[in-house]
């Protein structure tokens, strides 16, 4: 039997991520998002929503650009600290060590230790409630190179370490269970 409770957020889990932005040394800032997701393919497009009182959202607002950097778990430290300081009070960069590198595609910067970091140009700024959702486009997607299959040239995720968000806590990504349409994929004769 399940019992109804109060509408809620428990669409977990959820990516932490980690979002620069900032044109210049002096503004720019990191802010811990876990509302966060793809919207569309093609075009590529994604969102973050963000509350209107924290330091970040003036920023992004202004400039209307930012990067999604994914966070792995030696990141932990610096996403959660990230969540809970200001960049009003706080250089968040110098103070978590992790290196901001020029954006390619836009002014924000992207973390040199995240292992894919995507940058993004705001459409559309949609007030929700306590969060604001910025609506994007993704103008490029930097990956690490580590990261890359040797045979295939492939992107591997899963190598990276990736944590989560789930209800208050942040979590290693689990253990692979399949892959897009393996349920319907045909198998190989012997």
């Amino acid at each position: 039997m399940k019992q109804s409770w109060k509408p809620g957020t428990m669409i977990y889990p959820l990516p932490a991520v980690l979002v620069s932005c900032g044109s210049t040394p002096q503004s720019r800032n990191l802010i811990t998002v876990a509302w966060t997701g793809t919207v569309c393919t093609n075009p590529a497009m994604c969102y973050i929503s963000v509350r209107p009182e924290r330091y970040s959202y003036e920023i992004i607002k202004r400039e209307m650009q930012f990067t999604i950097n994914l966070t792995t778990a030696d990141m932990a430290r610096a996403v959660d600290w990230c969540g809970v300081k200001s960049g009003r009070d706080y250089d968040k960069w110098r103070e978590t060590k992790l290196t901001p590198v020029e954006g390619v595609a836009v002014n924000s910067p992207y973390i040199e230790e995240s292992p894919l970091s995507i940058e993004c140009k705001v459409k559309e700024i949609i007030p929700l409630g306590s969060h604001h959702m910025f609506l994007a486009e993704v103008v490029n997607v930097l990956a690490d190179e580590k990261y890359l299959d040797a045979q295939t040239g492939a992107f591997d995720l899963g190598r990276a370490g990736l944590i989560n968000y789930s209800h208050g806590a942040y979590y290693m990504q689990g253990e692979k269970i399949g892959k897009f349409g393996w349920t319907v994929q045909k198998k190989k004769k012997k």
